[in-house]
């Protein structure tokens, strides 16, 4: 199927999901789903390159965080219209993406993901002390109550993270099925190979932190309309640097498509854990899914799934070489 045949069949279904929620006519249904299309993003985002590419980021609080104090940033200075600040967000990110990728792609394995976490602290650290975005005590966002033409605010800022997660699934989805992608791969497989055979192996690595590291940067732009008050315990949360690598793990990371699983169903189990029994549960539903995936499904459920129909296919053709022939 071709990039633009999928995106269109992305924009259907999103419209029908906007459709459905308009029609259920509660909020929550909006807030609740908000916060699921955000880790659709987040996640996507990581997988770019976590599961493409190989090098697991423990920055991505960091990168989130960018975003939503580049809101918070020209709130103060002069408002934007949220679609700007997405884009400009993006940009702030992705840059950050470029320098860390810079800096940090020459180490590989656990001393590039310290790196990352490194990064997320120290950026911390920044914006704890930078009295204009609020610093330590957060800062106040107070959002419009209706914009025109949607109605509800938050019904806005549903359909503009519903825009962005179709976006960076079938940016994700045509990676995959690129020479880009192809690319990634051979780094994930044997960097080391792949750079004797002549692949550009720093550049591709840094495209993908800068890809990566630009959708976390959107995603995070709305998140002060979002909340309402942004402080640096809130944007840097710990949530978001574990939902974002245990859901493409829990999916399946060498797909689209498991990222997407993933964040679906470890969103939802949080969202449904927050409103019947405590808020506090939500990284004990992501420990105990991803533990659990480790063990059963390593590959997760996406791996899991293809594992099954090949172990069905490949019964199914010994069974026909074992048939006997036919007699006349």
């Amino acid at each position: 199927m071709r990039s633009w045949v999928f995106f269109l069949i992305c924009v259907a279904l999103a419209a029908g999901v906007f459709g459905c929620a308009r029609l259920i006519g509660n909020d929550y249904a909006f807030f609740a789903g908000y916060v699921v299309l955000q880790f659709i993003v987040l996640a996507q985002a990581w997988n770019i390159l976590g599961g493409y590419t190989g090098y697991v980021n423990f920055g991505s609080a960091a990168f989130f965080a960018l975003g939503a104090y580049t809101s918070v940033f020209f709130h103060k200075f002069h408002p934007l219209p949220i679609p700007l600040l997405m884009l400009l967000g993006g940009t702030v990110s992705g840059l950050a993406g470029l320098g860390m990728g810079y800096l940090a792609l020459r180490l590989r394995g656990a001393f590039f993901a310290i790196a990352t976490l490194a990064l997320a602290v120290v950026l911390q650290t920044l914006m704890v002390n930078w009295s204009y975005v609020g610093g330590a005590r957060g800062a106040y966002v107070i959002r419009p109550e209706s914009v025109w033409l949607i109605g509800n605010y938050v019904h806005y800022l549903f359909l503009l993270m519903l825009a962005l997660a179709v976006l960076a699934i079938t940016t994700a989805r045509t990676i995959e099925r690129s020479r880009l992608g192809y690319g990634f791969a051979t780094i994930r497989d044997d960097e080391l190979a792949a750079e004797a055979c002549g692949v550009p192996t720093l550049r591709l690595k840094l495209i993908a932190t800068t890809l990566s590291g630009a959708f976390m940067g959107m995603a995070g732009a709305p998140f002060p309309y979002y909340i309402g008050y942004v402080q640096p315990a809130a944007a840097f949360g710990l949530d978001y640097a574990v939902n974002a690598i245990a859901m493409p793990m829990i999916g399946g990371t060498t797909t689209w498509i498991g990222p997407l699983v993933g964040a679906i169903l470890v969103a939802s189990l949080q969202q449904w854990a927050t409103v019947t029994i405590s808020s506090e549960l939500g990284l004990l539903v992501v420990g105990l899914l991803l533990v659990g995936f480790v063990i059963v499904a390593p590959s997760g459920i996406v791996g899991l799934v293809q594992k099954h129909f090949s172990a069905g296919a490949s019964a199914a053709s010994l069974g026909r070489k074992a048939k006997p022939a036919d007699t006349p």
